[in-house]
């Protein structure tokens, strides 16, 4: 396992973190003890999570991967062990993770309120990197769509100053060491970094958005702004939601797959256009050409860019996590990049 800086922070957190958000709907607890165990072992010491999960989010499995993680650092007393990442959700209709029961919102009530629940739930006193889920204002990152289209902030907005200034507030406390974005911006970014040098609030270390064979967006505005800024990029969905494993390929549906539990929700609109499944056929063969496992081949293509710094992935079989975990081993060469290059340049950006 490899290791690197988590933003201009002193911490080193493992190339690959493990994501835990189907435990509490399509992994039992016993389940979530076995892949934090493994993860342990096999050098990883990054683990994210959120306050929402599990997901599909749920009143009655909200907050479960949480506990669950709560319980595991109870039994096995390792908290130092981890770097802990969670989020505080964006703004929502999802009224029952408040105690007001009004939307989340990222107001300092909220942020304040969020991070006391995650705490107790995570039997923690402290959380390594603490991340905005989402944005309050109007976002396109699930839109499927690169370019942005305009659209007026509403009024009500909570401003980007009053959220870095509670996250600050956390971190003078000691309930959060770092503070990270999710889902986020160039702009949205920029404007964070801005307050955190005119406001002197906190820094943010990180942001986790999605990056993929079939997703580079990244590449297209925020690779510059983070790199320039020493922000450390952790990308979910390496996988693309399962579809580059090639499982879907075909008009096959997997028994037990999260598209056939729980239907194409908000998260794969942007995998639904023709070009997704004519560029996966390509990427999926081009590892099996090399004899790599086409999810081993997707991650590490992932990893081995120079703007990442750790790779979430996750699982629902003990089988999945080893290979994931273990895709750390592949090479991929320059005669294989050259493959992938010629792919992209004939699908770019399928899946924004």
């Amino acid at each position: 396992m490899e290791y690197r800086k988590l933003g201009r922070t002193d911490i080193d957190v493992s190339t690959i973190c493990l994501g835990t958000m189907t435990w509490g709907e399509q992994n039992t607890e016993a389940d979530a003890h076995d892949q934090l165990d493994y993860a342990l072992e096999q050098g990883v010491n990054f683990i994210d999570t959120a306050e929402m999960y599990a997901v599909p989010t749920k009143e009655k499995t909200q907050g479960l991967t949480e506990k669950y993680i709560g319980n595991w650092f109870q039994a096995r007393k390792n908290r130092d062990k981890i770097i802990l990442a969670t989020k505080v959700a964006g703004r929502s209709g999802l009224s029952y993770m408040r105690e007001d029961n009004e939307m989340t919102r990222l107001s300092r009530e909220h942020i304040h309120y969020a991070v006391d629940q995650s705490l107790k739930r995570l039997q923690t006193d402290y959380i390594d990197l603490y991340q905005v889920h989402w944005p309050e204002r109007p976002f396109g990152a699930f839109s499927g769509r690169l370019e942005y289209r305009y659209a007026p902030i509403p009024e009500d907005t909570i401003d980007i100053e009053e959220t870095l200034s509670a996250l600050g507030e956390l971190v003078q406390k000691g309930k959060v060491r770092h503070i990270g974005l999710s889902n986020e911006t160039p702009w949205g970014t920029m404007k964070y970094l801005e307050y955190s040098k005119t406001k002197s609030l906190p820094r943010v270390v990180s942001i986790q958005n999605a990056y993929n064979l079939i997703n580079r967006a990244y590449e297209v505005g925020l690779s510059e702004v983070t790199n320039h800024e020493q922000v450390s990029l952790l990308s979910y969905s390496p996988l693309g939601q399962g579809i580059l494993t090639g499982k879907y390929l075909n008009g096959q549906m997997p028994q037990g797959s999260r598209l056939a539990l729980f239907g194409d929700g908000p998260l794969m609109y942007r995998y639904k256009r023709p070009s997704v499944n004519q560029a996966t056929e390509k990427y999926v063969e081009i590892a099996r050409q090399f004899n790599i496992d086409p999810a081993q081949f997707a991650i590490r293509f992932c990893d081995i860019q120079q703007f990442m710094t750790s790779t979430i992935i996750g699982a629902t079989t003990m089988d999945q996590l080893k290979a994931c975990i273990s895709s750390v081993d592949v090479d991929i060469t320059k005669e294989i990049l050259n493959e992938i290059k010629k792919v992209h340049e004939e699908f770019p950006h399928p899946a924004p």
